[in-house]
């Protein structure tokens, strides 16, 4: 029986992104598609939407408005709701009690946590926290912003919560992030989800699972042809 081709995919996306989390859901699909075909090692890599938001964060019907200059629709979120439901996401609040509101953060601290993360535990870990981090903001409306927050998620994964808070506050680390972002920037990546397959396929926006089954297919075609 032949072995699968491993392939590492890097993710740029951002925590407020919910084409980020649909997308990685339909790749998950595709991924189980492909059992025993490819096996991917992912990576996920810092974006963020809206780095300027400070650190009280800021009500996402206003956020759309002053961004986007309409106010948001219920209608575009339910669609949002549906699209990700059919993808195998629950895009809704989940938790106990009345719904907070809905709020947009500021998630330098929480990108900063996720490259502690790779480098402390590696890629499975970092991302059942990027994941843990989707359901704490779409799910459980919490503070995502906030490293105490972010410290929670993590030890509640098993991971070190001094070692946690000590990343968010290293000023080498939030460096790094810039640089991360800087280097997306010099890749051409100016939207997300965008998936960089073995540093050099590039695909672009939140694809069906079919797409990602394709795609993934054809960069192992390739490599293999030029080997």
């Amino acid at each position: 029986m032949t072995a699968p081709v491993k392939l590492t995919i890097d993710i740029w996306s951002d925590v407020m992104c919910p084409w980020c989390i649909i997308g990685y859901k339909q790749l998950e699909t595709a991924l189980g598609e492909l059992d025993g075909e490819i096996a991917a090692e992912i990576r996920w890599r810092a974006f963020e939407l809206n780095p300027d938001l400070p650190a009280e964060g800021e009500d996402a019907g206003r956020h759309i408005m002053r961004k986007y200059g309409q106010p948001p629709s219920d209608g575009a979120m339910r669609q949002m709701q549906a699209i990700a439901e059919a993808a195998g996401y629950e895009m809704r609040y989940l938790g106990e009690g009345d719904e907070p509101p809905r709020m947009m953060w500021n998630t330098r601290a929480a990108h900063m946590l996720l490259h502690w993360a790779l480098d402390a535990a590696g890629p499975e870990v970092q991302t059942r926290l990027k994941l843990a981090l989707f359901d704490a903001h779409f799910q459980q409306r919490r503070n995502i912003s906030d490293a105490e927050v972010l410290a929670d998620i993590a030890e509640g994964l098993g991971l070190d919560r001094e070692g946690a808070l000590a990343a968010m506050a290293d000023e080498n680390l939030a460096r790094t992030i810039e640089a991360e972002e800087m280097d997306a920037i010099g890749k051409g990546i100016n939207a997300v989800p965008t998936m960089l397959v073995e540093g050099r396929f590039m695909i672009p926006g939140a694809q069906d699972p079919e797409t990602y089954a394709n795609y993934l297919r054809k960069v192992v075609t390739r490599m293999t042809d030029a080997a």
